[in-house]
């Protein structure tokens, strides 16, 4: 898909960029990360076939940013839409039973 391929590529840029602003050798974030310097170019290329494991290894290199990870679908706006529409709607309160 050409969006989620953008994405990915996007991704890849930032990876990139917070490595270079950090001053870190391909070659350190990949020992670091436990993975290969050909992962990490893949990663940075924005690579949709290189596994979230290693995406999340590579940004704990970077000093912890795996944390933002969290943030995926944190929001979900749109699926909370849905989860409101199946509430059902009671149409009188509860019988309370007096003893």
């Amino acid at each position: 898909m050409p969006k989620t391929r953008a994405v990915h590529e996007r991704m890849g840029e930032q990876i990139k960029l917070a490595r270079l602003r950090r001053q870190l050798s391909s070659q350190l974030v990949a020992e670091c990360a436990g993975t290969s310097r050909q992962t990490l170019n893949s990663i940075e290329k924005g690579s949709a076939t290189v596994s979230i494991g290693s995406y999340a290894a590579v940004l704990h290199a970077l000093t912890n940013l795996d944390t933002d990870l969290l943030l995926i679908a944190k929001d979900d706006e749109f699926g909370r839409k849905l989860q409101d529409l199946n509430l059902p709607t009671r149409k009188r309160a509860p019988k309370v039973g007096y003893s």
